[in-house]
């Protein structure tokens, strides 16, 4: 029972904290499932057993919580030039000081009791002096360790979080009552009476601070860091050293830059005197400690009234509605629109034309509407669509999405499907672009099929196609027969196959019609497909309407394979990923060069990526990249690879 305790839980690291496991999860559920007959039969329950995790009886009330040590807040910095005033008057008495920078998560604080090794105790920060024990709801989460390799008694501080993947699972499992966003997630997770309610969020500890028993720990931040890390926490995802302001200031912009790109929320940056013994002499005022400091960001979600949702509708016929908002600063840009989902999720979110709503800029060039701040009298319920804004179809409902089944005659599917297929990235022809799609249903362009059979009269009877034009364009038509599988297979406009996915897809299948075969274990087999991506594939090609075009694609002798050249080079068999930005180098001209001399480009890092190519400012990858030991090179590096051949 002991060793197999134990080896669950170094299996949950590896998984939860270290984000490289090192065996299935058949295996670790095997395991975990002979633990659990175990622990019946004998009516032995280890203190730290992986069994603990998963939630108890709800409790009837919160018991209070006095924290061994004092947890203060943080003072802040609104701007730059405050930032600079506080670091100045700390080396105007002490000379240059080394800082740490780190990220400020947005979440709910925990504060963790270790007894001689074991977790005994987790406590919501409260007023700094008394919080709530929330022992068994934090036992719960996976990130947490249950038993550290210290004696005595020890308070350590950290925050638990909700990642924004595990709320979007959690919102598809729960439709009829999803979460307004991750930090109420997090929040309400660990302040609920119910630890299965807890468990169920799926949330993660990250920790940086240590309080009662500190001195027995560290004697500076890098040093409890290491500590921290050596015995099983999570650690702060970025934490570094600095010295002086400037070198501050460049930390914060660059996490600035890159936090769109996380898995969880921030709202800052936090600065610290990384000795303690300095610490010590800088003391506290009655709120906060005088050796550090938050950096606030701008905020990045504000509210504002919905004024409408407009209608739009894509090349594969599904309508997408679009919040038109009353104009409001968000992150330095004025924003009049957000992004909707689809119906189902106006529905969910119970939003209403003239309600105040919550905005969050999120990856998307538009932001996006959270849910509801409050509703007024004159608020009134959105009216679903039911006509196609393009077409006037009538819409089918598909799930939680709607769609327009007019296929061949809808003018924005046309052209929108045109301008995909005439792409760089697809057929790559050249004089059917966005603005010039559309006119091409005049003369009886249905379908990129269609393209085939035009010749010079009919072209030139488009506006702008006089007889010079309309003759390049038809050569341009014939010549883009001679098309790569990887162009081809991006072309058709699968949803979520990427010129990347397409290159590898072409890669494993070799032909159309083996892809066209393709099982969804078949698919799952290739690094970058994952659940979603390997559905829209197999969903797309049992579609008759998809069906048709290969086939009459086929039917013009567009069948292209993939030719298995072995390319020898400073790459070759290597699977590469780009990370960051390069100086010399557009992410396509570098991915083409790697090509070119034997090499795979991939646009994710996992265990079978060979080397990371880090620019500046290169973010997650580059943090899983040396989480599992991957060969890391800069440009320069990369030059010289690129002359060696």
């Amino acid at each position: 029972m002991r060793e197999a305790a134990d080896t669950l839980n170094r299996w949950a690291r590896e998984y939860y904290v270290l984000d490289n496991p090192s065996v299935s999860d058949e295996r670790y559920d095997a395991l975990y499932d002979r633990l659990v007959r175990l622990e019946k039969t004998t009516g032995v329950v280890l203190e730290d057993s992986p069994t603990r995790r998963v939630g108890g009886e709800p409790l009837k009330a919160f018991e209070r919580y006095r924290h061994l040590k004092r947890l203060y807040s943080l003072d802040k910095a609104q701007s730059f030039g405050e930032l600079r005033e506080w670091v100045n008057k700390i080396e105007t008495s002490f000379g240059p000081v080394e800082f740490t920078v780190e990220l400020k998560y947005d979440g709910l604080t925990i504060n963790a009791t270790y007894e001689d090794g074991k977790f005994v105790r987790a406590a919501t920060r409260g007023n700094g002096t008394e919080g709530e024990d929330v022992t068994e709801q934090v036992r719960t989460i996976r990130t947490l360790p249950l038993s550290i390799s210290f004696k005595g008694k020890a308070e350590f501080q950290g925050e638990g979080i909700m990642r924004l993947s595990a709320l979007k699972s959690y919102n598809s499992q729960n439709p009829e009552e999803p979460l307004k966003n991750a930090r109420n997630g997090a929040a309400g997770a660990i302040r609920n009476l119910n630890p299965s309610v807890t468990a169920s969020r799926r949330l993660d500890a990250v920790f940086y601070s240590a309080g009662y028993g500190e001195e027995n720990v560290a004697a500076s931040q890098t040093e409890l860091v290491d500590f921290l890390k050596s015995n099983g926490f999570a650690t702060n995802h970025v934490f570094e050293r600095a010295n002086g302001f400037d070198e501050i200031k460049r930390i914060i912009e660059r996490i600035d830059s890159e936090r769109d790109g996380y898995d969880f929320l921030i709202d800052g940056a936090v600065v610290k005197v990384n000795d303690f013994a300095l610490r010590e002499k800088l003391g506290y005022t009655d709120k906060f400690p005088r050796w550090a400091i938050a950096f606030k960001f701008k905020a990045e979600e504000v509210v504002t009234r919905l004024l409408d949702v407009g209608w739009q509708v894509g090349r594969t016929g599904k309508i997408t509605p679009l919040a038109l908002l009353s104009p409001v600063e968000l992150c330095g840009a004025t924003i009049k629109r957000a992004t909707l989902n689809n119906a189902g999720d106006i529905e969910r979110k119970g939003l209403c034309v003239n309600c105040d709503v919550y905005v969050r800029r999120s990856n998307d060039v538009i932001p996006e509407v959270l849910g509801i701040a409050e509703r007024f009298p004159d608020s009134v319920p959105v009216e679903k669509a039911e006509f196609c804004p393009s077409c006037g179809a009538r819409l089918e409902e598909r799930g939680a999405n709607l769609f327009c089944p007019n296929r061949s005659d809808c003018p924005k599917q046309v052209e929108g499907r045109l301008t995909h297929f005439c792409s760089k990235n697809g057929f790559d022809i050249e004089g059917i672009r966005d603005k010039t799609a559309r006119q091409f249903m005049n003369i009886g362009v249905r379908s990129p099929a269609d393209l085939f059979s035009l010749d010079e009269e009919k072209i030139k009877t488009l506006d702008k196609f006089k007889d010079k034009k309309a003759s390049k364009l038809v050569d341009a038509i014939k010549k883009s027969k001679d098309v790569k599988l990887a162009n081809f297979i991006y072309a058709l406009g699968i949803d979520n196959v990427g010129s990347v996915t397409a290159k590898e897809l072409a890669e494993k299948f070799g032909s159309v019609d083996a892809l066209r075969a393709a099982t969804k274990e078949q698919l799952l087999e290739i690094d970058d497909v994952g659940e979603i991506v390997a559905e829209s594939i197999t969903e797309w090609f049992s579609e008759p309407f998809n069906g048709a075009l290969t086939d009459r694609l086929k039917a013009e002798g567009i069948d292209p394979h993939y030719e298995n050249k072995t390319v020898r080079g400073a790459f070759s068999g290597k699977r590469v990923v780009l990370t960051g930005s390069l100086e010399n180098f557009t992410r396509s001209k570098a991915s083409e060069l790697i090509e070119e001399r034997g090499g795979t480009v991939s646009s994710s890092v996992s265990a079978s990526t060979d080397l990371v190519i880090a620019g500046s400012e290169a973010g997650s990858k580059l943090e899983k990249a040396e989480k599992l030991g991957i060969e890391i090179i800069d440009e320069n590096k990369f030059i010289e690879m690129l002359q060696s051949n």
